[in-house]
């Protein structure tokens, strides 16, 4: 064990003196060692000493069925042999066409126009600079701002920070960034007592009219995540709000961008989160759960009216975006794995079984006198966690660090608790997870 342990010591030491981690202030890892993982089988991740972690974030909300999951692996072997990459600028190929198409299909054509790049805050950009150029070609060039939620994440380059509301990302960019109008969410938990979900979801969209009284000639779209603004702490709101927005953006002559990166591919109940709604958008984002955790894949969905605004001789009406790894053929390969398994395995409904037995599982921490608003959508859980706040700001790092000795991987943002496991737990693993998040929160919080 000391000599697994020893190995597991380097790789750490080596990555801290190399690897600038992602979302993390690295004197931190003075005192909070990385897990230094070695490989990763279904649910479960495993580090240099053989101990495992079961997956309950899906790896930032990307794996879908599970790691190393044979049949995206058959797929991506496959492609290996084939085409692994190719520029997209004067070049097609199979798997970027098919993906195209069987995405397009799901909407039933309403979107039949497909731009790629390379994660969700690159959809993000390309969705911003798409509208704002749309209403510049369409004789418009004052529709020039963007709306979006109180707490909204979108992304963390310049142009998704602009519209993105957390304060943590946004104030150390401030001077850099074109500030949007911030709009009230639609958040359930604000329902006073004998309103509804659906009574907050109206006001919200109430005033989000009025701002587009006053500033629609100068307004080029509205972005919003779908039901569940995750990065926020799992706000969850009811689809009514969705529907008035989508009338909203219509009556006003504004674009309506769905950011569905995180809530996209069966997250929230159905393959599309704006499925709920019964709408579709202008412009819809998708990244993460795209490629089943495998690979950087995004893109943006788009109309036909959208599309025909830059059909022109003139290259200066033209969509002038790129990456170089712009439709990867390995990345479209894995992403028509993904929706292979959604079809075959009729996941959408096995979800629905999947869902109603963690539900219940989970159902005695409704009762934990420390835990407020515990909520559910589709293959999404999250709760709230009272305590003062000295220990607010050392609890998620708490929770994660004991998370990791019951075997689960699990990262809360700030006080909220969130579980996004991968499609394929069973039954056990259900079992294990609602007994590891409940003895995870006695230690952390003792009653």
């Amino acid at each position: 064990m000391n000599s697994t342990h020893s190995r597991s010591s380097d790789w750490i030491k080596r990555s801290l003196a190399s690897v600038w981690h992602p979302c993390t202030q690295m004197q931190h890892h003075e005192t909070r060692p990385l897990v230094a993982l070695k490989s990763g089988k279904g649910v479960w991740l495993y580090d240099q000493d053989g101990n495992r972690y079961f997956d309950a974030i899906s790896s930032w909300w990307t794996n879908l069925f599970g790691h190393s999951n044979p049949f995206i692996n058959q797929a991506l072997k496959k492609q290996l042999d084939t085409l692994e990459h190719a520029m997209l600028a004067g070049c097609t190929h199979e798997p970027v066409i098919e993906l195209s198409e069987k995405l397009s299909a799901l909407t039933s054509h309403t979107l039949g126009h497909c731009f790629y790049g390379s994660d969700g805050a690159s959809a993000v950009e390309i969705a911003l600079k798409m509208s704002f150029h749309y209403w510049k070609n369409a004789g418009k060039p004052q529709k020039q701002e963007f709306v979006c939620l109180e707490n909204s994440y979108h992304g963390e380059t310049i142009g998704a920070l602009s519209v993105t509301d957390v304060t943590l990302f946004r104030d150390a960019y401030a001077p850099l960034i074109r500030n949007a109008h911030i709009i009230a969410s639609p958040d359930n938990r604000k329902a006073a007592t004998g309103q509804t979900a659906e009574d907050v979801a109206i006001a919200a969209a109430a005033r989000l009219e009025m701002l587009l009284q006053q500033n629609a000639d100068r307004i080029a779209a509205v972005i919003v995540e779908p039901l569940i603004q995750c990065a926020a702490g799992f706000v969850m709101y009811s689809p009514e709000y969705m529907r008035r927005v989508r009338a909203l953006c219509n009556r006003y002559h504004v674009h309506l961008i769905a950011d569905e990166i995180a809530v996209g591919f069966g997250r929230t109940g159905s393959f599309f989160a704006c499925e709920q709604a019964g709408i579709w958008p202008d412009m819809l984002c998708l990244s993460k759960g795209i490629t089943g955790g495998y690979l950087p894949l995004s893109l943006v969905m788009t109309t036909d009216t959208v599309f025909r605004a830059f059909y022109d001789s003139d290259i200066t009406r033209g969509f002038l975006h790129s990456h170089s790894y712009t439709g990867n053929p390995l990345a479209c390969r894995a992403a028509l794995a993904v929706l292979e398994l959604f079809r075959h395995n009729d996941v959408i409904n096995h979800n629905r079984i999947i869902a109603g037995k963690l539900d219940q599982a989970l159902t005695p921490l409704k009762s934990h006198p420390a835990i407020r608003h515990f909520r559910h959508l589709g293959m999404i859980w999250a709760f709230d966690v009272t305590m003062t706040p000295e220990e607010q700001t050392t609890f998620a790092g708490r929770f994660f660090e004991t998370a990791l000795k019951h075997e689960l991987l699990i990262r809360p943002i700030g006080n909220t608790v969130y579980l996004m496991p991968p499609y394929i737990i069973g039954d056990s693993d259900i079992e294990l997870l609602a007994a590891g998040v409940t003895a995870v929160l006695k230690e952390v919080i003792p009653s």
